[in-house]
């Protein structure tokens, strides 16, 4: 592919403003589109986005719109909303006829009703459409403020992974190539379900190094379902991986780990559904990651636990108890 000029980032959101301010500080022209209006307004006449980047003005002109048709025909387009209304949105696109790619996967989740990865998705909706994904330790605020941020950029070729890296990468924001597709997915969506496990955790007041181990056998389970799915070591150990994995475990900037740290509070996950906020990603995923453990004959204690706090409102003290009772295993295969 050539040399990538402009760039359409769907979705007013955080996370899509402070991708598109990267794509902006990297010297591309940027549309981004948002289905707020307001947010249109505020972004056009402020330049702000005072309803998901309170405090942040910016100097880069988005040119922001709430025409996907203006969207459409960018040399590539970062698709940045929620994984769940992934299919939604590139049927959308699909509509305008314009789409020529790549486009690029920046939400971190699996298709609930089907249990399908998001690439998977878009070979669906836009066939011959080339995919790309992009994920790593990266929250909206930090990148919006242009601090230093590391992230993976994955496409099926080499070639066009370079092409996406060179488009964004600024002196801010450095992006590594990778044409593991699949693995960068794997490491985005599972992350968010040990994140909430570790966000219980924290709520429950259990200590840094229950927090610790927590993450550290997540990873395990993260990285045989991943090595079973046919993800490459390298990805699943880099920044779409434990990168990415450390960082949303530790974090309140974490919408998962914020989910979880309530649950550890005492609270149930049906109290906090039905409160009617945004629902974390790996509450969407805890299920799917079972059943794809499941296909796969792998044990994965910890994203089971998550499931069952989220589908049967298992308490935090019922799941430690579940966990702590598991009959003993031996760290390594080896022994």
């Amino acid at each position: 592919m050539g040399a990538i000029r402009t760039v359409g980032v769907v979705g007013g959101g955080a996370w899509g403003t402070a991708l598109a301010l990267t794509a902006a500080r990297a010297g591309r022209e940027v549309r981004l589109w948002a289905r707020d209006t307001e947010t249109v307004s505020n972004i056009r006449s402020r330049r702000q986005n005072q309803r998901y980047l309170p405090g942040i003005t910016f100097d880069e002109d988005l040119n922001a719109t709430s025409s996907l048709r203006e969207i459409a025909d960018a040399d590539a387009i970062l698709l940045v909303t929620p994984a769940q209304s992934t299919r939604a949105l590139l049927a959308a696109l699909k509509e305008t006829g314009t789409v020529r790619g790549p486009v690029v996967l920046c939400a971190k989740g699996i298709e609930q009703s089907s249990g399908k990865l998001l690439s998977r998705i878009l070979s669906e909706e836009l066939p011959g459409v080339e995919p790309g994904v992009l994920s790593g330790p990266s929250f909206a605020d930090d990148v919006a403020r242009g601090l230093p941020t590391a992230v993976t950029v994955a496409a099926n070729s080499a070639k066009t992974a370079l092409s996406l890296c060179e488009a964004l990468q600024s002196t801010c924001f450095r992006p590594y190539a990778s044409i593991d597709v699949l693995g960068a997915q794997i490491g985005g969506a599972l992350k968010n379900v040990l994140a909430i496990a570790c966000g219980a955790v924290v709520g429950r007041k259990l200590g840094a190094s229950a927090q610790a181990a927590l993450t550290a056998r997540g990873f395990a389970e993260l990285t045989r379902i991943g090595t079973a799915m046919g993800a490459q070591g390298e990805t699943l150990t880099g920044l779409s991986g434990l990168g990415d994995l450390v960082l949303t475990c530790s974090s309140t900037q974490s919408r998962n780990f914020s989910f979880g740290l309530r649950l550890g509070e005492g609270f149930m996950a049906s109290e906090l559904i039905s409160a009617g906020g945004k629902l974390a990603e790996g509450a969407y995923s805890a299920r799917v990651a079972v059943k794809l453990a499941q296909k796969h004959d792998i044990e994965v204690p910890i994203c089971e636990t998550v499931a069952q706090m989220i589908d049967a409102d298992l308490s935090i003290d019922d799941a430690l108890n579940t966990l702590m009772a598991r009959p003993l295993k031996a760290e390594t295969e080896s022994l």
